[in-house]
């Protein structure tokens, strides 16, 4: 048994509304007869504090103290036999510490193609990322691995009305030397208008710049990585 940190409750805060022992994935709290939160054992405890945030009270603190260590395999068991297999999955592995939240790579506004001006200046002379509405929530890695660097619009050719879609790129594209042009998809049918619609502009715009595309399996993956689509006139 060593020091580590661990929760704390302080019975004379705690008002009985058990929003913890639900925030808690690895089940390490429960109310008592009493009807207050209470540690069920300092092994089912991660020391993460995910369950601070949803206390009304303030009545939930991390503190480091003698406690036994964090059991990774007796907490899944615990809450498998307590909520089922299912919420298994959502145990702290004990791996990791928590990462830092990742900082934007959005540097305009706005970024709807319906709305962005084809002559605003941040587009001048930089590498433009035309991405599917849907991939920025399926790639958990699109700031990161996409946008960090590129300036963006956004669109849904399904759903979105397209008739100036084209239009409007090739202005973007002829008004403005782009050093290049990536095109993120998800792996649907439907997005393959995206696709046809930049190779459209950059055609029209008379330009000879890189087009790429980035398929995003619906897994959250790459599915297909990088494929180039050549130069100015791209073919199908």
């Amino acid at each position: 048994m060593g020091s580590r940190k661990i929760i704390v409750i302080d019975r004379d805060l705690c008002d009985g509304c058990g929003l913890c022992t639900t925030a808690c994935d690895e089940g390490a709290l429960e109310l008592d007869h009493q009807g207050k939160a209470v540690l069920v054992r300092d092994i089912y405890c991660d020391g993460m504090g995910m369950c601070l945030n949803v206390c009304p009270t303030g009545a939930l603190t991390i503190t480091e103290r003698e406690g036994q260590a964090y059991d990774v395999e007796a907490t899944r068991a615990h809450v498998r036999r307590t909520r089922g297999e299912e919420a298994v999955a959502a145990v702290h592995s004990g791996e990791e510490e928590a990462s830092p939240p990742a900082p934007s790579e959005l540097r305009q506004w706005p970024v709807q193609l319906h709305l962005i001006s084809p002559s605003a200046p941040y587009f001048q002379d930089a590498d433009l990322l035309i991405a599917a509405d849907c991939t920025a929530f399926t790639l958990g890695s699109f700031h990161s691995d996409l946008l960090r660097g590129r300036r963006l619009v956004i669109a849904c050719p399904k759903l979105d009305d397209t008739t100036n879609y084209v239009e409007k790129l090739t202005a973007l594209i002829r008004q403005n030397d782009l050093r290049s042009v990536t095109v993120a998809i998800m792996t649907v049918p439907c997005c393959g208008g995206m696709v046809r619609m930049a190779q459209q502009a950059v055609e029209q715009a008379g330009v000879d710049i890189p087009v790429k595309t980035v398929v995003i399996g619906l897994d959250g993956t790459m599915a297909a990585g990088e494929s180039d689509l050549g130069g100015c006139c791209p073919s199908a």
